[in-house]
């Protein structure tokens, strides 16, 4: 009986200490507990991730969808030429600027892109051809563009949109015909050029 009495002692002790403060004479109350964060309102331009394996090279798009209506009053809006204006570079969607991964070096549109991440712009022209740009810098707002960080500058093929498209979309899809093709396409135009993996 000996033996237990100090570590019976100990655990009385320990569970005096641990009473709460509020329950000691002249105690006060424990800080309210706090509130769980509030989740975050969903994005006007939802995020979308798409890729495709061509040759054992994966590449991903990591871009924003905006819609063709306003988010506020959800009135049709002209984008080619109006939100979004000819012979300005634009930032391709919106939020973040928009990504193109690549696990292996790609040569895109004529122009080598080494393996890693990359931001796309677009300078779009209405009468002339539409250029797709690669920048090296990433991780910055879409709006955020230096020009000095360009990689390279290559051709975009336009076409009409077989229907008229809601919300930006892009993709890069694999071709019968060998390689794929990188698309953006949004309201009544898609432009597109092709990709390889650089052997």
């Amino acid at each position: 009986m000996n033996f237990w009495k100090p570590i019976v002692s100990t655990l009385a002790l320990s569970m005096v200490v641990a009473v709460p403060l509020m329950a000691q004479p002249g105690g006060s109350a424990p800080a309210p507990a706090a509130k769980p964060a509030a989740k975050p309102a969903p994005r006007v331009s939802p995020g979308e991730v798409t890729s495709t394996v061509i040759d054992g090279n994966r590449v991903t798009l990591v871009y924003s969808r905006p819609y063709t209506k306003d988010p506020k009053t959800g009135a049709a809006r002209k984008i080619w030429g109006g939100l979004v204006p000819y012979d300005q570079v634009w930032r391709v969607g919106a939020n973040e600027a928009t990504l193109l991964i690549t696990q292996q070096p790609i040569e895109i549109g004529g122009a080598t892109v080494p393996a890693g991440a990359y931001s796309l712009f677009m300078l779009p022209v209405e009468n002339g051809t539409s250029k797709l740009i690669v920048n090296k810098q990433i991780g910055q707002w879409g709006s955020q563009y230096d020009e000095k960080q360009d990689l390279a500058r290559v051709d975009l093929k336009q076409a009409a949109t077989p229907e008229s498209v809601d919300q930006f979309t892009m993709g890069v899809a694999k071709e019968a015909s060998g390689g794929g093709v990188l698309t953006l396409a949004w309201e009544n135009l898609q432009f597109s050029v092709p990709y390889t993996v650089k052997k």
